[in-house]
This record gives structure tokens, C-alpha cells and sequence, in this order.
């Protein structure tokens, strides 16, 4: 089968031949039809994980996909072949990732797609929108609360934003001219031009008494401070960067914490359910073959992603 493949950490991706895949206990094989693309998968790369978990290489790359149940291991009672799933694939320690024409996934990290989503969308949800789920679950806001998505430009912020409006709350969106109109489409009450006035500086002109929450997706430690300072007492602010300091945010009266996307099947089932409703969309802004996946990354890597990345794959 094709697949797209790191030989080693800092190296370029690149497309490879290896044998088909058999699942073991637990585990579903997946005959995939489209790889979402996500800044984790070149973290990856540049050895985000090397400390803690061993990488087997050739490695294979990508967390997200969507496809067609292949087999079944001992032990899978939830899928069968011919079923439509997606979820998430990445494992490093056995050198598998979702950017190849067949992957095995954990029948944990899995969940039946709805005939009515397509396969690219799905392989669009998983990381993003599981993590946006997260981050807004994770401040706690409430109806009629204000919150703050900061960096709502991109596929986890557009996600977030819609999650929250959905709830009611009241969202301030971060992002570039080009994008301020589509989040307001997304459900954003007010959107903050980051080019023009720094952000700290106009949320505070607008909101004087401070604000309830912030799901933050773009500060560095030495931002966030600041950042977080926009936020009522005991307001909440959760990062996606991991650079809250939760105690030094209780000194002042905040709440705060590091989270990470949880792509529990129960979420992917409820983010699917949100995109047959309508209350959640997904944008894809770039989408391109297999064969194209180191050149997908290097265009995020850049910044220039105002949605999602997708990886098309049909067998050779």
C-alpha cells in the first residue's frame, strides 16, 4: 500500500510502499478515503514526542481519517467490514498515522459515519473540532457568558466558535480581515482584527468589567498573562499551547488549564450529530491527493490555513 512516511525525526515526508497492515486484538483495519491534516502531525516530525514515547520508523504520518472498515481483530464488537467510520490513527510507537491508503486504529478511537457525511469532511473533524469541543467544555461557560476565542481563524477556532454560539454564549472572535465575515456566519457577536489594534487592547476597550472565559489558541507563556487578564474573578481561560500556569492564575482569583483534544467516540458521535443538524460546519480550504501531503504540511506549517487540510486518497 502507499503511504506518506518520515524516516527518522527532521526528516522530509515522503511516499513509500509497505505491506498491508493486518489488525490485532482490538483493533479495526480501515480502507481509508480521505487523512485530515493537522500542526500536530509536523509537531511529530520535529520529534514533539521524542522524549516521551518511542517512535518506530518508518513512521507514518497523520492523526485523522475516515474510511471503510477493511477487518476486524479478536475482540471488536463494534464495527464490521463494510462500515463507514472515522476517527483517530496515530501511533507512533508502531509507526502508524492515517496518511496511507489503509490504516489500523484502536475500535476505541473509532466511531460509525452517517451515510450522509462525506469522507473528507469526516477526516476534517476529529482533532480540530474534538479539540474545540474540549476547550469550550473545559472554561465552563455558560448561556448568555462571554467568551473569547483567541485564534478563531483556523479549523479548531471556527469549530469553537460555532460550539459555544450553539450553547448561547456570546463569542468574541480573534482573526484577520479576510476571515472576520465567515466567523460571524459561524455565530461570532463580535470579531477583534489582531492586525489593526492589539487584541488585549480592544477586548478590554469593549468589555471594560472583563469577560467570563477564553479559549486561547495562539498565546505563548509570555502572552498569556496578559491574556488572561481580560477575565472577570474567577473567570476561566483553558490553552491549547500548554502555557498556563493554573496556580499562579489562582493567586489572582482565575481558573484556568492545558488542554488537549479527546477524541473519545462519544465526541466524534456528537460532532458528527452537530454536522447532520447543521449546527456544526466544517470548512475545507485545501484539499489535495496523497501524493501532495509534505507540501500540505509545509502550506500550515506557514499560517496559511483559514480552515481545514485534507488529504484525498484513492487506491493506486
Amino acid at each position: 500500500m502507499r503511504a506518506v512516511v518520515v524516516t527518522d525525526f527532521l526528516t522530509e515526508p515522503g511516499l513509500a510502499d509497505l505491506p498491508l497492515p493486518e489488525p490485532g486484538p482490538g483493533e479495526v483495519l480501515v480502507r481509508l478515503a480521505a487523512a485530515g491534516v493537522n500542526p500536530f502531525d509536523w509537531k511529530v516530525i520535529e520529534g514533539a514526542m521524542r522524549d516521551s514515547v518511542h517512535h518506530a520508523f518508518p513512521l507514518v504520518l497523520g492523526s485523522d481519517g475516515a474510511g471503510t472498515v477493511e477487518s476486524i481483530g479478536a475482540d471488536v464488537a463494534d464495527f464490521n467490514p463494510g462500515d463507514r467510520v472515522f476517527g483517530s490513527f496515530m501511533d507512533v510507537k508502531h509507526g502508524r498515522g492515517s496518511y496511507a491508503e489503509y490504516a489500523i486504529a484502536k475500535a476505541a478511537k473509532l466511531a460509525h459515519l452517517p451515510s450522509g457525511i462525506a469522507f473528507d469532511l469526516a477526516a476534517a473533524l476529529p482533532t480540530a473540532s474534538a479539540a474545540a469541543y474540549t476547550f469550550v467544555e473545559g472554561t465552563g461557560v455558560g448561556p448568555g457568558q462571554t467568551l473569547l476565542v483567541n485564534g478563531a481563524s483556523g479549523g479548531v477556532g471556527q469549530s469553537a466558535v460555532q460550539l459555544a454560539a450553539a450553547q448561547g454564549v456570546h463569542v468574541i472572535a480573534t482573526s484577520g480581515p479576510d476571515s472576520a465575515d465567515y466567523l460571524r456566519e459561524l455565530g461570532a457577536s463580535e470579531t477583534v482584527d489582531y492586525t489593526a489594534v492589539p487584541t488585549v487592547e480592544q477586548v478590554r476597550s469593549a468589555h471594560p468589567d472583563g469577560i467570563d472565559a477564553i479559549v486561547d489558541l495562539v498565546s505563548s507563556s509570555a502572552q498569556i498573562e496578559s491574556v488572561a487578564g481580560l477575565l472577570k474573578p474567577n473567570g476561566s481561560i483553558v490553552s491549547s499551547n500548554g502555557v498556563i500556569d493554573a496556580e499562579l492564575l489562582a493567586t489572582r482569583g482565575l481558573r484556568g488549564a492545558n488542554l488537549y483534544a479527546n477524541s473519545a467516540p462519544a465526541t466524534l458521535a456528537f460532532l458528527a450529530a452537530s454536522v447532520e443538524s447543521g449546527q456544526l460546519r466544517v470548512r475545507i480550504d485545501y484539499q489535495v491527493p496523497l501524493e501532495e501531503a509534505a507540501e500540505a504540511l509545509a502550506r500550515l506549517r506557514k499560517g496559511k490555513a483559514r480552515g481545514k487540510t485534507v488529504l484525498s486518497i484513492d487506491l493506486a
